[in-house]
Protein backbone atom coordinates (compact mmCIF):
# COMPACT_ATOMS: atom_id res chain seq x y z
CA UNK A 1 0.00 0.00 0.00
CA UNK A 2 1.93 3.19 -0.73
CA UNK A 3 0.70 6.59 1.39
CA UNK A 4 1.19 10.09 -0.11
CA UNK A 5 2.01 12.87 2.13
CA UNK A 6 1.10 16.03 0.69
CA UNK A 7 3.41 18.20 0.55
CA UNK A 8 2.93 22.13 1.95
CA UNK A 9 3.52 25.21 -0.10
CA UNK A 10 6.68 25.99 -0.74
CA UNK A 11 8.21 29.42 1.38
CA UNK A 12 10.37 32.32 0.51
CA UNK A 13 13.03 30.04 2.84
CA UNK A 14 12.32 26.70 0.91
CA UNK A 15 13.25 28.98 -1.94
CA UNK A 16 17.00 30.75 -0.35
CA UNK A 17 18.06 27.01 1.01
CA UNK A 18 17.69 25.79 -2.79
CA UNK A 19 19.03 28.80 -4.50
CA UNK A 20 21.96 29.03 -1.69
CA UNK A 21 20.89 32.50 -0.79
CA UNK A 22 20.18 34.37 2.79
CA UNK A 23 16.61 35.03 2.80
CA UNK A 24 16.52 38.65 2.73
CA UNK A 25 18.01 38.03 -0.95
CA UNK A 26 15.59 35.44 -2.10
CA UNK A 27 12.53 38.06 -0.72
CA UNK A 28 14.41 40.72 -2.66
CA UNK A 29 14.68 38.80 -5.51
CA UNK A 30 11.01 37.55 -5.58
CA UNK A 31 9.93 41.14 -5.07
CA UNK A 32 11.82 42.69 -7.59
CA UNK A 33 13.52 45.45 -5.68
CA UNK A 34 16.37 46.08 -3.37
CA UNK A 35 19.88 45.20 -4.60
CA UNK A 36 20.47 41.66 -5.91
CA UNK A 37 22.98 40.34 -8.08
CA UNK A 38 21.95 39.11 -11.16
CA UNK A 39 23.48 35.69 -10.84
CA UNK A 40 21.86 35.52 -7.27
CA UNK A 41 18.67 36.70 -8.76
CA UNK A 42 18.92 34.36 -11.41
CA UNK A 43 19.45 31.48 -9.14
CA UNK A 44 16.63 32.63 -6.70
CA UNK A 45 14.08 32.98 -9.78
CA UNK A 46 15.48 28.99 -10.89
CA UNK A 47 14.72 27.59 -7.15
CA UNK A 48 11.46 29.18 -7.12
CA UNK A 49 9.75 27.74 -10.59
CA UNK A 50 11.68 24.38 -9.14
CA UNK A 51 9.73 24.58 -5.80
CA UNK A 52 6.22 25.71 -7.77
CA UNK A 53 6.51 28.75 -5.68
CA UNK A 54 3.71 30.65 -5.40
CA UNK A 55 3.89 34.24 -4.20
CA UNK A 56 1.53 35.61 -1.07
CA UNK A 57 -0.14 38.55 -2.46
CA UNK A 58 -1.51 39.67 1.01
CA UNK A 59 2.25 39.76 2.49
CA UNK A 60 3.33 41.36 -0.70
CA UNK A 61 0.99 44.10 -0.20
CA UNK A 62 1.62 45.04 3.32
CA UNK A 63 5.48 45.46 2.48
CA UNK A 64 4.63 47.18 -0.82
CA UNK A 65 1.33 48.87 -0.46
CA UNK A 66 -0.05 48.09 -3.24
CA UNK A 67 -2.07 45.01 -4.55
CA UNK A 68 -2.08 45.52 -8.02
CA UNK A 69 -5.79 45.59 -9.14
CA UNK A 70 -8.49 47.90 -9.85
CA UNK A 71 -11.70 48.59 -8.80
CA UNK A 72 -14.16 49.15 -11.52
CA UNK A 73 -17.99 50.08 -10.81
CA UNK A 74 -20.29 50.10 -14.02
CA UNK A 75 -23.84 51.16 -14.22
CA UNK A 76 -25.24 48.74 -16.21
CA UNK A 77 -22.97 45.99 -17.28
CA UNK A 78 -25.71 44.29 -19.70
CA UNK A 79 -25.14 47.95 -22.01
CA UNK A 80 -23.31 47.26 -24.90
CA UNK A 81 -21.31 50.66 -24.20
CA UNK A 82 -20.51 48.86 -20.49
CA UNK A 83 -19.48 45.87 -21.96
CA UNK A 84 -17.34 47.31 -24.38
CA UNK A 85 -15.85 50.24 -22.28
CA UNK A 86 -15.15 47.10 -19.16
CA UNK A 87 -13.46 44.84 -22.15
CA UNK A 88 -11.12 48.27 -22.94
CA UNK A 89 -10.73 48.16 -18.75
CA UNK A 90 -9.51 44.96 -18.56
CA UNK A 91 -7.23 44.65 -21.99
CA UNK A 92 -5.30 47.47 -20.68
CA UNK A 93 -4.93 46.64 -17.04
CA UNK A 94 -3.52 43.65 -17.84
CA UNK A 95 -1.15 45.18 -19.86
CA UNK A 96 0.10 47.60 -16.96
CA UNK A 97 0.21 44.84 -14.94
CA UNK A 98 -3.01 44.76 -13.04
CA UNK A 99 -5.93 42.89 -12.18
CA UNK A 100 -9.82 43.89 -12.00
CA UNK A 101 -12.42 43.80 -9.50
CA UNK A 102 -15.54 44.60 -11.02
CA UNK A 103 -19.26 45.83 -9.61
CA UNK A 104 -22.25 46.77 -11.49
CA UNK A 105 -24.93 48.65 -9.72
CA UNK A 106 -27.88 48.82 -11.73
CA UNK A 107 -27.86 52.64 -11.39
CA UNK A 108 -28.52 52.19 -8.11
CA UNK A 109 -26.87 55.10 -5.36
CA UNK A 110 -27.30 52.38 -2.75
CA UNK A 111 -25.46 49.53 -4.73
CA UNK A 112 -22.61 52.13 -5.83
CA UNK A 113 -22.25 53.16 -2.19
CA UNK A 114 -21.83 49.22 -1.09
CA UNK A 115 -19.26 48.70 -4.20
CA UNK A 116 -17.35 51.84 -3.62
CA UNK A 117 -17.16 50.22 0.22
CA UNK A 118 -16.19 46.49 -1.07
CA UNK A 119 -13.43 47.88 -3.70
CA UNK A 120 -11.72 49.73 -0.49
CA UNK A 121 -12.06 47.36 1.96
CA UNK A 122 -10.11 45.14 -0.44
CA UNK A 123 -7.66 47.75 -0.70
CA UNK A 124 -7.48 48.07 -4.40
CA UNK A 125 -4.64 50.52 -5.83
CA UNK A 126 -7.98 53.01 -7.28
CA UNK A 127 -11.07 53.05 -8.65
CA UNK A 128 -13.08 53.68 -12.19
CA UNK A 129 -16.43 54.20 -11.92
CA UNK A 130 -19.36 55.62 -13.86
CA UNK A 131 -21.38 57.16 -11.36
CA UNK A 132 -25.11 56.88 -10.76
CA UNK A 133 -25.61 60.56 -9.52
CA UNK A 134 -24.06 63.58 -10.09
CA UNK A 135 -25.03 65.23 -6.35
CA UNK A 136 -25.42 62.59 -4.63
CA UNK A 137 -21.31 61.98 -3.96
CA UNK A 138 -20.41 61.64 -0.53
CA UNK A 139 -18.73 58.10 -0.93
CA UNK A 140 -16.52 59.57 -3.81
CA UNK A 141 -15.77 62.61 -1.69
CA UNK A 142 -14.65 60.13 0.89
CA UNK A 143 -12.12 58.41 -1.63
CA UNK A 144 -10.71 61.83 -2.39
CA UNK A 145 -10.19 62.54 0.96
CA UNK A 146 -8.39 58.92 1.68
CA UNK A 147 -6.05 59.68 -1.22
CA UNK A 148 -7.53 56.69 -3.16
CA UNK A 149 -7.22 57.55 -7.06
CA UNK A 150 -10.14 57.75 -8.98
CA UNK A 151 -11.32 58.55 -12.75
CA UNK A 152 -14.74 58.63 -13.46
CA UNK A 153 -15.93 57.24 -16.75
CA UNK A 154 -18.15 58.67 -19.41
CA UNK A 155 -19.95 60.54 -16.63
CA UNK A 156 -18.61 63.79 -14.67
CA UNK A 157 -19.59 64.92 -11.44
CA UNK A 158 -18.97 68.60 -11.57
CA UNK A 159 -18.06 69.37 -7.88
CA UNK A 160 -15.28 66.40 -7.37
CA UNK A 161 -11.72 67.94 -8.79
CA UNK A 162 -10.81 64.15 -9.88
CA UNK A 163 -9.87 62.68 -13.64
CA UNK A 164 -12.51 61.98 -16.06
CA UNK A 165 -12.93 59.89 -19.52
CA UNK A 166 -16.04 61.29 -21.59
CA UNK A 167 -17.02 62.23 -25.09
CA UNK A 168 -18.26 65.58 -26.12
CA UNK A 169 -21.91 64.04 -25.51
CA UNK A 170 -23.76 67.61 -26.31
CA UNK A 171 -22.20 68.49 -29.02
CA UNK A 172 -22.54 65.18 -30.67
CA UNK A 173 -25.98 64.93 -29.84
CA UNK A 174 -26.77 68.27 -31.19
CA UNK A 175 -25.06 67.53 -34.82
CA UNK A 176 -27.67 64.06 -34.86
CA UNK A 177 -30.72 66.32 -34.21
CA UNK A 178 -29.17 68.47 -36.79
CA UNK A 179 -29.34 65.67 -39.59
CA UNK A 180 -32.38 65.15 -38.92
CA UNK A 181 -33.43 68.94 -39.16
CA UNK A 182 -31.40 68.54 -42.29
CA UNK A 183 -33.89 65.50 -43.84
CA UNK A 184 -36.52 68.02 -42.95
CA UNK A 185 -37.75 67.05 -39.92
CA UNK A 186 -39.28 69.22 -37.21
CA UNK A 187 -41.16 67.41 -34.61
CA UNK A 188 -38.63 65.55 -33.26
CA UNK A 189 -38.79 62.84 -30.57
CA UNK A 190 -36.13 62.30 -27.53
CA UNK A 191 -36.25 58.86 -25.55
CA UNK A 192 -33.58 58.61 -22.46
CA UNK A 193 -33.42 57.12 -19.75
CA UNK A 194 -31.03 58.09 -16.96
CA UNK A 195 -30.08 57.97 -12.95
CA UNK A 196 -31.21 56.13 -10.13
CA UNK A 197 -34.85 56.01 -9.04
CA UNK A 198 -33.76 57.25 -5.87
CA UNK A 199 -32.44 60.73 -7.66
CA UNK A 200 -35.77 60.59 -9.33
CA UNK A 201 -38.09 60.22 -6.34
CA UNK A 202 -36.05 63.39 -4.72
CA UNK A 203 -36.13 65.08 -8.03
CA UNK A 204 -39.87 64.16 -8.30
CA UNK A 205 -40.33 65.16 -4.54
CA UNK A 206 -38.60 68.77 -5.05
CA UNK A 207 -41.14 69.64 -7.90
CA UNK A 208 -44.05 67.86 -6.44
CA UNK A 209 -45.20 70.39 -3.90
CA UNK A 210 -45.03 73.25 -6.97
CA UNK A 211 -46.45 71.22 -9.45
CA UNK A 212 -49.71 70.82 -6.67
CA UNK A 213 -50.02 74.36 -5.95
CA UNK A 214 -49.91 75.33 -9.46
CA UNK A 215 -52.69 72.29 -10.97
CA UNK A 216 -55.70 73.67 -10.50
CA UNK A 217 -54.39 77.35 -11.98
CA UNK A 218 -53.22 75.17 -15.04
CA UNK A 219 -56.37 73.34 -15.75
CA UNK A 220 -58.37 76.66 -15.29
CA UNK A 221 -56.30 78.44 -18.34
CA UNK A 222 -56.09 75.08 -20.15
CA UNK A 223 -59.52 75.14 -19.72
CA UNK A 224 -60.48 78.78 -20.91
CA UNK A 225 -58.30 77.75 -24.34
CA UNK A 226 -59.66 74.67 -25.27
CA UNK A 227 -63.72 75.08 -24.46
CA UNK A 228 -63.54 73.73 -20.90
CA UNK A 229 -61.78 70.18 -22.00
CA UNK A 230 -58.76 70.87 -20.65
CA UNK A 231 -55.37 70.31 -21.93
CA UNK A 232 -54.54 67.88 -24.59
CA UNK A 233 -52.25 65.37 -24.19
CA UNK A 234 -48.43 66.56 -25.31
CA UNK A 235 -49.58 70.39 -26.25
CA UNK A 236 -46.92 71.77 -24.30
CA UNK A 237 -43.63 70.40 -21.88
CA UNK A 238 -45.18 68.09 -19.30
CA UNK A 239 -41.73 68.52 -16.49
CA UNK A 240 -41.59 65.34 -15.12
CA UNK A 241 -41.42 63.95 -18.55
CA UNK A 242 -39.30 66.37 -20.58
CA UNK A 243 -36.44 67.30 -17.80
CA UNK A 244 -33.07 65.97 -18.41
CA UNK A 245 -32.07 62.56 -16.48
CA UNK A 246 -31.71 62.74 -12.43
CA UNK A 247 -28.57 63.98 -12.33
CA UNK A 248 -26.46 62.05 -14.91
CA UNK A 249 -24.16 64.15 -16.24
CA UNK A 250 -23.73 62.14 -19.97
CA UNK A 251 -28.48 62.47 -20.45
CA UNK A 252 -27.90 65.88 -19.46
CA UNK A 253 -25.38 67.01 -21.74
CA UNK A 254 -27.06 64.77 -24.84
CA UNK A 255 -30.72 66.43 -23.63
CA UNK A 256 -28.72 69.49 -23.90
CA UNK A 257 -27.76 69.00 -27.58
CA UNK A 258 -30.83 68.23 -28.68
CA UNK A 259 -32.69 71.11 -27.12
CA UNK A 260 -29.85 73.30 -28.67
CA UNK A 261 -30.01 71.59 -32.25
CA UNK A 262 -33.89 72.56 -32.19
CA UNK A 263 -33.23 76.05 -30.65
CA UNK A 264 -30.66 76.96 -33.50
CA UNK A 265 -33.74 76.17 -35.73
CA UNK A 266 -36.26 78.10 -34.66
CA UNK A 267 -38.27 75.51 -32.78
CA UNK A 268 -39.30 77.12 -29.59
CA UNK A 269 -40.73 74.13 -27.52
CA UNK A 270 -38.42 71.29 -27.97
CA UNK A 271 -39.50 69.51 -25.00
CA UNK A 272 -43.04 68.43 -26.44
CA UNK A 273 -41.69 65.38 -27.65
CA UNK A 274 -39.24 64.95 -24.91
CA UNK A 275 -39.82 61.57 -22.50
CA UNK A 276 -37.26 60.72 -20.20
CA UNK A 277 -37.67 57.76 -17.93
CA UNK A 278 -35.42 56.05 -15.11
CA UNK A 279 -33.04 53.01 -15.30
CA UNK A 280 -34.98 50.21 -15.77
CA UNK A 281 -38.29 51.78 -17.32
CA UNK A 282 -39.47 50.32 -20.83
CA UNK A 283 -38.66 52.92 -23.25
CA UNK A 284 -41.30 51.24 -26.20
CA UNK A 285 -43.87 52.41 -23.21
CA UNK A 286 -42.23 56.17 -23.35
CA UNK A 287 -41.93 55.94 -27.21
CA UNK A 288 -45.20 54.15 -27.34
CA UNK A 289 -46.49 57.67 -25.58
CA UNK A 290 -45.24 59.87 -28.21
CA UNK A 291 -46.51 58.20 -31.56
CA UNK A 292 -50.10 58.10 -30.05
CA UNK A 293 -49.68 62.05 -29.66
CA UNK A 294 -52.53 63.81 -31.74
CA UNK A 295 -49.63 65.33 -33.87
CA UNK A 296 -46.89 62.05 -33.16
CA UNK A 297 -42.95 62.97 -34.17
CA UNK A 298 -41.72 61.81 -37.43
CA UNK A 299 -38.11 61.05 -36.17
CA UNK A 300 -36.46 60.45 -32.62
CA UNK A 301 -33.27 60.55 -31.48
CA UNK A 302 -32.48 58.08 -28.58
CA UNK A 303 -29.54 58.39 -26.39
CA UNK A 304 -28.32 54.84 -26.51
CA UNK A 305 -28.77 51.50 -28.10
CA UNK A 306 -30.73 49.72 -25.31
CA UNK A 307 -33.32 52.66 -25.69
CA UNK A 308 -33.25 52.49 -29.23
CA UNK A 309 -34.20 48.59 -29.27
CA UNK A 310 -37.15 49.57 -27.57
CA UNK A 311 -38.44 52.32 -29.61
CA UNK A 312 -37.77 50.08 -32.79
CA UNK A 313 -40.10 47.88 -30.86
CA UNK A 314 -42.69 50.44 -30.32
CA UNK A 315 -42.33 51.80 -34.14
CA UNK A 316 -43.37 48.11 -34.98
CA UNK A 317 -46.19 47.92 -32.96
CA UNK A 318 -47.59 51.02 -34.08
CA UNK A 319 -47.51 49.09 -37.30
CA UNK A 320 -44.73 52.01 -38.62
CA UNK A 321 -41.46 51.48 -40.11
CA UNK A 322 -38.50 53.45 -40.28
CA UNK A 323 -37.77 55.15 -41.72
CA UNK A 324 -40.69 55.78 -44.32
CA UNK A 325 -43.08 56.84 -41.47
CA UNK A 326 -40.20 57.67 -38.48
CA UNK A 327 -36.73 58.54 -38.57
CA UNK A 328 -34.36 56.92 -36.06
CA UNK A 329 -30.78 57.93 -34.83
CA UNK A 330 -29.55 56.43 -31.91
CA UNK A 331 -26.05 56.68 -29.71
CA UNK A 332 -23.70 54.02 -29.46
CA UNK A 333 -22.99 51.74 -32.79
CA UNK A 334 -24.10 48.24 -31.22
CA UNK A 335 -23.98 45.49 -33.37
CA UNK A 336 -27.29 44.70 -34.17
CA UNK A 337 -27.63 48.69 -35.54
CA UNK A 338 -25.56 47.56 -38.23
CA UNK A 339 -27.47 44.00 -38.96
CA UNK A 340 -31.04 44.89 -39.06
CA UNK A 341 -32.56 46.31 -42.20
CA UNK A 342 -32.59 49.24 -42.22
CA UNK A 343 -29.65 49.44 -40.46
CA UNK A 344 -29.78 51.99 -38.37
CA UNK A 345 -27.62 55.69 -38.30
CA UNK A 346 -25.73 56.22 -35.30
CA UNK A 347 -23.21 58.53 -33.29
CA UNK A 348 -20.48 56.06 -32.60
CA UNK A 349 -18.24 56.15 -29.67
CA UNK A 350 -14.72 55.02 -29.24
CA UNK A 351 -15.94 52.27 -26.43
CA UNK A 352 -12.95 50.14 -26.03
CA UNK A 353 -10.59 53.58 -26.01
CA UNK A 354 -12.66 55.08 -23.33
CA UNK A 355 -12.10 52.33 -21.14
CA UNK A 356 -8.68 52.15 -21.85
CA UNK A 357 -7.50 55.87 -21.22
CA UNK A 358 -9.00 55.22 -18.08
CA UNK A 359 -6.76 52.93 -17.15
CA UNK A 360 -3.71 54.71 -18.02
CA UNK A 361 -4.70 57.88 -16.26
CA UNK A 362 -6.07 55.81 -13.40
CA UNK A 363 -2.71 53.76 -13.42
CA UNK A 364 -0.64 57.22 -14.10
CA UNK A 365 -2.32 58.82 -10.82
CA UNK A 366 -1.30 55.67 -8.93
CA UNK A 367 2.44 55.69 -9.70
CA UNK A 368 2.53 58.87 -9.04
CA UNK A 369 3.57 60.27 -13.49
CA UNK A 370 0.29 62.34 -13.74
CA UNK A 371 0.44 65.95 -13.47
CA UNK A 372 -1.00 67.54 -9.58
CA UNK A 373 -4.28 68.89 -11.82
CA UNK A 374 -7.33 66.59 -12.12
CA UNK A 375 -7.47 66.09 -16.26
CA UNK A 376 -10.61 66.11 -18.65
CA UNK A 377 -9.92 63.90 -21.29
CA UNK A 378 -12.23 64.04 -24.10
CA UNK A 379 -12.65 61.77 -27.31
CA UNK A 380 -14.07 62.29 -30.22
CA UNK A 381 -17.44 60.24 -31.63
CA UNK A 382 -18.50 59.31 -34.87
CA UNK A 383 -21.36 59.86 -37.43
CA UNK A 384 -22.28 56.57 -39.24
CA UNK A 385 -24.79 57.16 -41.55
CA UNK A 386 -26.77 54.64 -42.45
CA UNK A 387 -30.37 53.76 -43.60
CA UNK A 388 -32.77 55.29 -40.86
CA UNK A 389 -33.34 58.55 -41.85
CA UNK A 390 -35.42 59.76 -44.48
CA UNK A 391 -37.27 63.03 -45.61
CA UNK A 392 -40.66 63.20 -43.07
CA UNK A 393 -44.02 61.48 -44.45
CA UNK A 394 -45.74 63.91 -46.33
CA UNK A 395 -49.32 63.56 -44.20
Amino acid sequence: MTSHRSQRPATIPDVAREAGVSRSTASRALADYGSVSPDARERVHAAAAKLGYRPNQLARSMITGRTHTLGVVVADIQNPFFAGATRGIADAARAAGYQVLLANTDEDLTQERSAVKMLRDKHVDGIIIAPASSSSTAHLVALREARCPLVLLDREVPSLDTDTVTVDNRGAAEDAVRRLLEAGHRRIGMVTLGGSGEERAAQEGRHGEADRRGETDRHRAAGRADGGEGPQRGHGPDRRRAEPPAQVSTGVERAEGFRAALHAAGLKDPDTYVRVGVHGQDPAALTTELLRLPQPPTALFTTDSLIALGALSAVQEAGLRVPDDVSLITFDDADWTSVIRPRVSVVAQPVQELGARAVRALVARIEGRSQARSEHIVLDTTFVSRDSVAPPPSR
